[in-house]
């Protein structure tokens, strides 16, 4: 004859077995189902006590019982996890009978990306130069000074090489890196790829480093845009017509330019640029000094070391150069006073050119 034990226990799994699919369907909301699961499968639920009993019965009613009562909380289980699904489908299709969608409103407006005015400027340039027929070149940000001074005709006590003025990177022992201080290495380069020699026409724009102090003018990270032309029978003609080319294509019909005789190691002979002020047109106002004029460039025919160097003949190939600041650019042409104001990334500044 079974123990009461064993039949208490068979009774309480057939009374669960009826009443808990019960339960689970007469459950109205999420609440309502919780609470039916609680009150069968929580800690002190009732198929989870009466799984805890198991183990005062008989080791052969154990063997029989357990089955079945592990089964039956399987069957619960499944139970609820569809009770859920039907639930939860039930309160979307009800959320979503409450919401009407007018197919037919224009969508959320999508704001628009810009150009950075850099950028802007730096394309400008670009574009007025390919027409003249250059050709975009690059080069990497550190450089060694082979190219960034040696190449160039540097002199080896050039102020230029001083750690004030040069950003130089940690190196093996026997060689000099360092971020470049202009964009010149790449006219070095592009020349020295060229073999046998060939004429090359190019322009290297990019960002380059200085050892220098943030103020309205200056900043240690900044943008030049460099040109190099060299072909045989290069004259300083040749220079100063690209340049007024280029000068009125980028600041409009009529600017007037004015070379001044200057120093650059890499070019012999080489001049300073300047156009006439684009904002009192000569007059002379604050931002021209009074002058009338406004410096833009530096430029020159190639230095005879320099070709040499790059393994090009002077006696039969000549070229010219020329370099100028981007954000310099970008200052006279969008009237800006302060060039920190480019690196600032605020919002209100940047949108007043799309």
């Amino acid at each position: 004859m079974a123990s009461p034990g064993r039949e208490g226990f068979e009774a309480s799994l057939a009374e669960l077995s009826a009443s808990a699919p019960a339960l689970i369907a007469g459950a109205d909301g999420l609440p309502a189902l919780e609470a039916a699961r609680v009150s069968l499968l929580g800690r002190k639920g009732r198929l989870t006590l009466l799984l805890k009993s198991l183990k005062d019965l008989d080791l052969e009613d154990r063997k029989r019982l357990g089955p079945e009562a592990n089964g039956l909380k399987g069957r619960i289980e499944a139970s609820l996890d569809e009770k859920l699904g039907a639930l939860q489908g039930a309160a979307l299709e009800k959320e979503l009978d409450s919401f009407r969608l007018d197919l037919s409103l224009p969508g959320s407006p999508c704001p628009r990306g810009r150009r950075h005015p850099l950028v802007q400027t730096a394309d400008e340039m670009a574009e007025i130069l390919r027409r003249l027929g250059f050709s975009w070149a690059e080069g990497p940000h550190v450089e060694s000074d082979h190219y960034n001074f040696w190449a160039l005709n540097f002199p080896p006590d050039h102020p230029a090489m001083d750690a004030h003025d040069t950003f130089y990177v940690k190196a093996a022992p026997g060689r000099t890196l360092l971020l470049r201080t202009h964009t010149s290495p790449v006219q070095i380069r592009t020349l020295e790829a060229q073999r046998p020699p060939k004429p090359v026409r190019i322009i290297s724009p990019g960002r380059v480093f200085r050892h220098e102090n943030a103020d309205a003018s200056h900043s240690a990270v900044f943008h030049q845009i460099e040109g190099l032309c060299v072909d045989r029978g290069v004259t300083m003609a040749d220079l100063k017509g690209t340049l007024r080319l280029f000068l009125e294509g980028l600041f409009g019909p009529g600017t007037r330019m004015r070379l001044r005789p200057s120093f650059f190691p890499f070019t012999e002979p080489s001049a300073q640029v300047d156009i006439q002020c684009t904002l009192c047109q000569g007059a002379g106002c604050p931002v021209c000094k009074r002058l009338g004029w406004l410096e833009i460039l530096g430029a020159g025919m190639v230095h005879p070391n320099v070709l040499r160097g790059a393994g090009y003949d002077p006696e039969v190939w000549s070229g010219y150069a020329w370099g100028l600041g981007v954000e310099r650019v970008a200052m006279l042409k969008k009237q800006v006073k302060d060039i920190r104001l480019f690196y600032q990334n605020d919002l209100r500044f940047l949108e007043q050119w799309s």
